[in-house]
């Protein structure tokens, strides 16, 4: 394992707590009604799609740490870049600033893991 897997896999686990963190707080803040999102009513099928996406980053964490090489690296810069775009068409649908804030925060480390994941060439040819 390298430096370069250990960064990635932390980028990792602070957009996990980015996430986790605006969740306390909506909750927090009292911007939120149980079983609902946007006031409609969320069945099972949903809240198992938002379980799912909100395990990628444990994904990429776990898969980043056991994998080297080429494909691990384009999968962290598909996947950042992936959670980017749809973090950033999400952006202006949340109405705390908290919210926003948090948002940013989480582009910027998407920008970072890809940043990291794309160099990671230079560090794959040195070796």
């Amino acid at each position: 394992m390298n430096e370069r897997q250990l960064l990635l896999a932390a980028l990792w686990i602070a957009l996990m707590f980015v996430y986790l963190l605006g969740d306390v707080i909506r909750i927090f803040a009292g911007d939120f009604t149980a079983g609902e999102i946007m006031g409609k009513e969320v069945g099972q099928g949903l809240w198992l799609a938002i379980t799912a996406f909100m395990t990628i980053p444990i994904a990429m964490i776990i898969l980043t740490l056991i994998f080297d090489g080429n494909g691990i690296r384009w999968a962290n810069i598909v996947v950042a870049a992936g959670l980017l775009l749809f973090n950033l068409a999400g952006l202006p649908t949340y109405p705390g600033a908290y919210d926003k804030f948090l948002i940013v925060v989480g582009l910027v480390i998407n920008g970072l893991t890809i940043s990291y994941a794309w160099t990671w060439v230079q560090v794959l040819d040195q070796a």
